[in-house]
């Protein structure tokens, strides 16, 4: 079963929901309110904010408070069948060399669970690691 565009929107612009999302042995030094989350990762910590927020359609994420700045952007287009999404996910990030040769690797891990969790739930499974009272 397939996802409109507005549920999955809902799903992912409460930044609480990652949280939840996460296993519970994850999520000791993660913390979340609806606009932002942050974790401590290799000694640093890493925040993200939501910065723009159009209604079902896109939400914007930049860093906060994290060595380094970056954006990602996350698109939810109604695809043909309204009862489906197509979506992209985006990021620019300003590493230096050493901050991608410790990073980068996590930067890419992260955005890939993030887009394997909007796959899951478009398909109307629920992702990985979340616990089975999550609602969305």
């Amino acid at each position: 079963m397939s996802r409109p565009a507005a549920e999955l929107y809902m799903a992912f612009t409460d930044m609480r929901n990652f949280l939840a999302m996460l296993p519970e042995d994850k999520k000791q030094g993660v913390s979340a309110d609806f606009d932002t989350i942050s974790a401590t990762v290799q000694g640093f910590t890493i925040g993200v904010k939501v910065t723009r927020r159009e209604p079902y359609s896109y939400i914007e994420l930049q860093d906060n408070g994290a060595p380094f700045n970056f954006v990602v952007g996350i698109h939810f287009d109604a695809a043909d069948d309204a009862s489906r999404t197509d979506f992209w996910v985006e990021l620019d990030a300003e590493l230096n060399f050493m901050m991608k040769m410790m990073l980068g690797g996590k930067l890419q891990e992260a955005l890939d669970k993030v887009v394997d969790g909007l796959v899951a739930v478009s398909e109307g499974r629920r992702p990985e690691g979340m616990p089975e009272d999550f609602k969305f």
